[in-house]
C-alpha cells in the first residue's frame, strides 16, 4: 500500500524497521525493497486488516505503544457490522472509544509514530489515521532527593511530561492555568510545556520566553538544563539565572506569584523564570513551619553563605598582612601550629580547599553505598595524615571544613560560591583585606547588574522593594502577604484581600 511505503521510506539507513504479516495488496515488493536496506530490524511492526470492501494495515512501534491496542483495533474493524466506505467512517462507527486524528502530513505522522502513536492506512486513501496508543514505563512518583522536607508534600516530578503536568493541574484547579506546548530539537523533538497563570503572569515575559524557545535550533534537548543558556541574559555568568525545582508544590507557588514554568519531557527538573537570588535561600518547608523558626533558619542560611565564602580569605589575609588583628591567645596557638610548615598560608589554604573539593566531587560520583563512607573516611584520613606529616596545619583544616559545611546550607549555590571562595582566598592572600573588600564590592556590583525579564537579580535589596521584605530575610505570616512580590513582573498584584 502506498501509505505504508511512504512511512517506511522515511526510516532509510536507520536499522529500525520490521514488517510482519504484510499482505500482498499493500505493495509487498516495495516493502521488501525498503526492508532490504536494514541489517538489524528493530522497531516498527505492520499488521494487515480487512474491513468489508476496505483493506489496509496498521503501523505501530511496539517499544513505545500498548501492545493490546493494535489487536483491539484490528478486531474491531474486522468485526464491524456497519458498512465502512472510507477512513472517515472508522471513528464514527468502528473505533468510537479511540482518540483518532486524520492527517495527510507524512512527516507529522512519522513523528507521531516515533512518540508511540499507531498509524492506520487504507488502500486508495493518501491520508493516515493517528490513534493514541502510547504506553511508557515511567518512574514512580516519590520524594525528590534534592529537596527533602520534614513537613509538607513529598511528591516529586518524574521524567514523564503528562504526569508532571497532572501534578501541577491537581494543585492549580483553575481554567486560568495556561499550558502552551511546543517541540524543540530536530532529532529528539522533545515536548516542552510553557505553564503560567494567564491573568497573573506578565504577557511581555511570557512572549519573550516563547520567542526565545522558538529560536532554538539544535539537534536535541535531552534535559531541561539544555534550555537554560537560551533563557538566561548572561549564559557565561557564574550565577544561575533560572530557578530549578523537583517539587510540584514549589512550582505551583511560583506560578501563583507570576512566574513561568517550563516542563520538559524526560526531565524531572522544572525551570522557572524570572528568577531572583533570594529564591535560593527560600525552601518549600519554610511555609509549612512556624514563621519565627523559618525566619531563624533563613538567617542561618545567609550567615552560612557569608561564612563559607569569606572565612578562608579572611584567614589567609590576616596571616599574611594583618596578623595584629588576630587575638593574642589565638595567635600563639596559630604560630605553634604553623611552625615548620613548608607551605605559605595562601598555598596551604588553597591546597586544603582543593582537597575538600576533590573529596566532595568524588563522593558525589561514587556509588551511593560507598560515597558517604569514602567522603568521611577520606577527609579524616587525608586531613589527619597531612597534619601529622607537617604539610598542613590544624587551623587550616578546621577553617576549610567549617567553610565547606556552611556552604551546604544553600545547596543550589555550592557551585558559584565554591568558585568565589577560591577567588576571594587568592585575592586575600595576595592583596590583603583591602583587596578582599574591593573584590567583594566588585562581586556585589556584578550581581546588582544582573536583570532578567525585568526582575533585578538582587531584589528586594537592590533596588529596595520594601513590600517584598516580608518574604526575604524574614518569613512573615501568610496573613500579611496580601500582595504578590513586586520584584516579579505580574499583572495582578493582589494575592489576598
Amino acid at each position: 500500500m502506498e501509505n505504508v511505503e511512504r512511512i517506511l521510506g522515511e526510516f532509510a539507513h536507520r536499522s529500525r524497521i520490521i514488517a510482519r504479516c504484510v499482505p500482498q495488496n499493500i505493495g509487498m515488493e516495495n516493502v521488501e525493497r525498503i526492508l532490504g536496506e536494514f541489517a538489524t530490524p528493530n522497531n516498527v511492526v505492520t499488521h494487515e486488516f480487512k474491513c468489508g470492501k476496505l483493506s489496509g494495515a496498521v503501523i505501530v512501534n511496539p517499544d513505545l505503544s500498548d501492545a493490546s491496542v493494535p489487536r483491539a483495533v484490528i478486531y474491531a474493524l474486522e468485526n464491524c457490522a456497519q458498512k465502512l466506505d472510507s477512513l472517515d467512517d472508522f471513528d464514527r462507527y468502528a473505533l468510537l472509544e479511540y482518540d483518532i486524528k486524520i492527517s495527510s502530513d507524512v512527516q507529522d505522522c512519522i513523528n507521531k509514530l516515533l512518540n508511540g502513536d499507531m498509524l492506520l492506512c487504507v488502500d486508495g486513501d493518501a491520508r493516515y489515521a493517528v490513534i493514541n496508543a502510547r504506553s511508557y514505563t515511567t518512574r514512580a512518583i516519590m520524594e525528590p532527593p534534592t529537596e527533602t522536607v520534614m513537613r509538607g508534600p513529598r511528591e516529586g516530578f518524574i521524567e514523564d511530561l503528562k504526569t508532571n503536568l497532572s501534578l501541577l493541574e491537581r494543585r492549580l484547579k483553575t481554567p486560568d492555568l495556561a499550558i502552551d506546548r511546543m517541540e524543540i530539537g530536530r532529532r529528539t523533538k522533545t515536548n516542552v510545556a510553557v505553564c503560567y497563570l494567564n491573568s497573573v503572569a506578565s504577557p511581555q515575559v511570557v512572549q519573550k520566553i516563547k520567542s526565545r524557545l522558538k529560536k532554538i535550533d539544535i539537534d536535541g534537548i535531552v534535559d531541561s538544563h539544555y534550555l537554560v543558556p537560551y533563557l538566561e541574559e548572561k549564559p557565561y555568568s557564574v550565577f544561575t539565572q533560572t530557578g530549578i525545582s523537583e517539587k510540584p508544590d514549589v512550582v505551583a507557588a511560583k506560578l501563583l506569584e507570576g512566574r513561568v514554568a517550563l516542563v520538559v519531557d524526560g526531565s524531572p527538573m522544572v525551570l522557572t523564570v524570572p528568577f531572583v537570588l533570594i529564591e535560593e535561600f527560600q525552601s518549600g518547608e519554610d511555609y509549612y513551619q512556624r514563621a519565627p523558626y523559618s525566619t531563624f533558619v533563613r538567617i542561618l542560611r545567609y550567615l552560612g553563605l557569608i561564612l563559607a565564602t569569606l572565612l578562608p580569605a579572611l584567614y589567609v589575609a590576616m596571616q599574611n598582612f594583618h596578623y595584629t588583628l588576630i587575638p593574642v591567645r589565638f595567635m600563639i596557638t596559630l604560630m605553634t601550629a604553623i611552625k615548620g610548615l613548608p607551605l605559605s598560608p595562601l598555598a596551604e589554604t588553597l591546597f586544603v580547599l582543593l582537597l575538600f573539593e576533590i573529596i566532595r566531587e568524588a563522593s558525589v560520583r561514587m556509588p551511593r553505598a560507598v560515597g558517604m563512607a569514602m567522603s568521611i573516611v577520606g577527609a579524616l584520613v587525608l586531613g589527619e595524615t597531612a597534619v601529622n606529616a607537617g604539610i598542613i596545619s590544624s587551623p587550616a583544616v578546621m577553617i576549610t571544613a567549617l567553610s565547606s559545611i556552611a556552604l551546604f546550607t544553600v545547596p543550589n549555590l555550592i557551585g558559584p560560591m565554591s568558585i568565589l571562595r577560591l577567588a576571594f582566598t587568592l585575592i586575600g592572600g595576595l592583596c590583603g583585606l583591602f583587596g578582599l573588600i574591593l573584590a567583594v564590592l566588585f562581586a556585589l556590583h556584578y550581581v546588582c547588574s544582573l536583570n532578567a525579564y525585568d526582575s533585578p537579580y538582587l531584589a528586594p535589596f537592590a533596588p529596595l522593594v520594601y513590600s517584598d521584605f516580608k518574604d526575604a530575610i524574614e518569613r512573615g505570616p501568610l496573613t500579611t502577604m496580601k500582595k504578590r512580590p513586586q520584584s516579579i513582573p505580574n499583572q495582578n498584584p493582589t494575592r489576598q484581600i
